[in-house]
């Protein structure tokens, strides 16, 4: 990890492979990952593969943050996964969660909708693997799966 924070750009996926590679190990930080924010929501995430970053089969670590109200509708993935809220809070499938909760889903169940907090919210999801793209259900196959809430 970079010491000096005016130095800090994100690492290429073949980096962080060239460096595993060599190494057998990695040090890197959020601040280094690549971030994508989607436009229509605000949504901002950051993501690893657990090993090598072209192996689909490694898990595949987010951390996604919501800004305040925002709503995914409800949708399923096609593998198993756990969420962490980090900070704030999120409302899943009715129930709110809080800072250090912890939810555990399987691989097409589906949930949702999410609504973050007036706050937002910062989880840390982990899939099982690289199948994590979301499959809109419900009102999500008719409407965008991210919407920012009014």
């Amino acid at each position: 990890m970079n010491t000096d924070e005016s130095t800090k750009t994100p690492r290429s996926a073949e980096d962080l492979s060239a460096s595993l590679k060599k190494r057998g190990h990695v040090v890197t930080s959020w601040d280094e990952l690549p971030l994508v924010t989607m436009d229509e929501t605000g949504i901002e995430t950051s993501s690893y593969r657990i090993g090598l970053p072209d192996n689909d089969d490694a898990p595949t670590v987010f951390k996604v943050n919501f800004p305040p109200n925002c709503r995914v509708e409800a949708h399923t993935h096609s593998c198993d996964y756990s969420e962490i809220i980090l900070k704030g809070s999120q409302k899943v499938s009715g129930k709110w969660l809080h800072e250090g909760d912890i939810r555990v889903g399987l691989a097409n169940k589906g949930y949702g909708p999410l609504i973050a907090g007036p706050e937002g919210a910062s989880v840390l999801v982990i899939f099982s693997d690289g199948n994590w793209p979301a499959i809109g259900i419900g009102l999500a196959m008719e409407a965008p799966l991210t919407q920012q809430n009014s």
